[in-house]
This record gives C-alpha cells, sequence and structure tokens, in this order.
C-alpha cells in the first residue's frame, strides 16, 4: 500500500516581545514606588498637622470654633516677645552672612584645601549641647567684652548666629558651587574690580536664592529656638507660647500653627524667587 502523506503542521511561533515593553514596566514601577514613598511621608507630616488643628479649633464646649485664634493676639506679652524674636532674628540674618558670604568665597577662591576644617567647624554647633553653648559665650562676654552686654539680648543673637552656621553655610556654599566662581571673579579683575567690587557686584547676584534659602532658615530657626532664650531668660516668642500652654494649649497651639504657616509661605517665595530667577538666567543665556 502506498503511504499516504500528510501536510505538516508549522510548530506555533511564540510573539517576540514588543520592543521597550520592560523597560515601560520598570518606569511604571519606579513611578509606583516614588508615589508610595510620597504618600507615606505625607501622612507622617500632615497626619500630626492636621490633628494639632483640630486640637486648636476646640472649644470648651465641645465644639469648634476660631477663637483660639482670635484670642492670642490680646494675650499680655504677645507683642513684646514677637517683636524680641523679629528683632534677634534680623540681627542673627545679618551677621551671619556679613561672616559667611566673604568666607565661603575666600574658600573656594584661593583656599580650598581648608574647605573640610570650615566644614567641621560649622557642623560643631550641631553636636554641642545648647546650654554649653549657652555658658562659653556667656563665659566669653563676660571676660573679654564689655560688660554691658551681658545684660542685654545681643548675647542671645550672637548664639543665634552660632547656631545657624551648620545650615546657612551649606547654603551659601551649595550655592557658590554651582556657579562658576572663577571665571565671574577673573572676568570681574580683568575689568579692573577690587575684592569688594568681585563680591557685591559679582558674588551676591549670583547666590541671591542661597543667601535668601540662609537667611529664611536662620529665621525660622531664631523663631523656634527655645533652651537658650530660656536659660537666659528672655522671653522671646517660643518662651512666650510655652508659658501660654501652661494655662492655654489651644492658644499656644494656634500660634504654633500660624507660626509654621509663615515660615511655610516664606519658603514658597524663596523658590518662586529661585525659579524666576532661573528662567530668567536660561533666556538671557538663550540670547
Amino acid at each position: 500500500m502506498a503511504a499516504v502523506m500528510t501536510p505538516s503542521v508549522p510548530a506555533p511561533v511564540a510573539s517576540a516581545p514588543r520592543p521597550g515593553a520592560g523597560r515601560a514596566w520598570e518606569v511604571i514601577r519606579a513611578g509606583a514606588w516614588r508615589w508610595a514613598i510620597f504618600l507615606l511621608a505625607a501622612i507622617f507630616f500632615l497626619l500630626p498637622l492636621a490633628a494639632s488643628f483640630e486640637f486648636s479649633l476646640r472649644d470648651p464646649h465641645g465644639g469648634y470654633s476660631l477663637a483660639s485664634y482670635r484670642q492670642f493676639a490680646k494675650m499680655p506679652g504677645f507683642g513684646s516677645a514677637l517683636w524680641l524674636s523679629v528683632k534677634l532674628a534680623l540681627m542673627a540674618v545679618g551677621i551671619t552672612l556679613a561672616l559667611l558670604v566673604p568666607t565661603v568665597t575666600l574658600v573656594h577662591l584661593r583656599l580650598p584645601r581648608l574647605r573640610r576644617v570650615i566644614e567641621t567647624i560649622t557642623v560643631l554647633p550641631l553636636v554641642i549641647p545648647p546650654i554649653v553653648l549657652v555658658e562659653g559665650v556667656l563665659g566669653a562676654f563676660g571676660s573679654y567684652g564689655p560688660p554691658w552686654l551681658l545684660s542685654t539680648p545681643v548675647n542671645l543673637g550672637f548664639e543665634y548666629v552660632i547656631l545657624a552656621l551648620p545650615f546657612a553655610y551649606r547654603s551659601l556654599d551649595a550655592g557658590i558651587g554651582a556657579i562658576d566662581l572663577k571665571t565671574l571673579v577673573e572676568a570681574s579683575r580683568s575689568l579692573g574690580g577690587g575684592w569688594a567690587t568681585d563680591l557685591v557686584r559679582v558674588v551676591l547676584p549670583n547666590l541671591r536664592t542661597a543667601v535668601l534659602g540662609a537667611a529664611v532658615m536662620t529665621v525660622a530657626l531664631v523663631l523656634g529656638e527655645f533652651a537658650m532664650a530660656s536659660v537666659l531668660l528672655w522671653v522671646t516668642f517660643p518662651v512666650w507660647v510655652v508659658s501660654v500652654a501652661q494655662t492655654q494649649a489651644g492658644v499656644s497651639v494656634a500660634v504654633s500653627m500660624i507660626s509654621l504657616l509663615l515660615t511655610w509661605v516664606l519658603l514658597m517665595l524663596l523658590i518662586t524667587l529661585g525659579g524666576r530667577r532661573g528662567r530668567q538666567a536660561n533666556i538671557l543665556g538663550g540670547f
């Protein structure tokens, strides 16, 4: 018998994966992880704020009202404590910028080997307890400074300068590291500029965002520092808030929420100004 020939059926071919499908899945997975971390961080930071805001709205009758927010401005000592903190903040910002802007500029230009030393020195206020800083400044002023300085809040302003060094220095250092400082200074020198001209007309305009960042962080630190002012018996804004909390907790939480909101507004203004300066620089660079 003749063999029956059956037509051969081709084996099914596995469909090849689309090019870029694995890469797209990695991007989606990375985005999901980022959103998950962002949501966890938002819950971690916003949940206590929401609880504090809800607590500040409570009234003695079991309901909710804005009585705490209407009451704190009329309480005794609020104006003087806030004004003292504002003066100390302005003093700390002025002294900090006057010390650090020339120092950071000089280190980046002529003394790069001292950069690690300066960084180590500016970190010390983070590891030294505030009470030790207070005693050290008082001892230095008592031995080498005028006697009247110990009876004024000026010594507290100098201590705030020391406390703000780690944050202000890193803000200015990052700002100078983001620009071509040597080229700018050499161009200024070729046009006949001196050290003061380089600092005022070349360095500061390019460090506007970094200077604003250092100033905002210093102001926020002064408006929230309690230990040093309490030890030196000066009634600053944080000391006043703590004293009010002993009798009226809702009012103290309301004041804390308002100060936090003002700090947030300052940070948003800083980010907005920095973004505008960056866009203007890009536009000018394009021409």
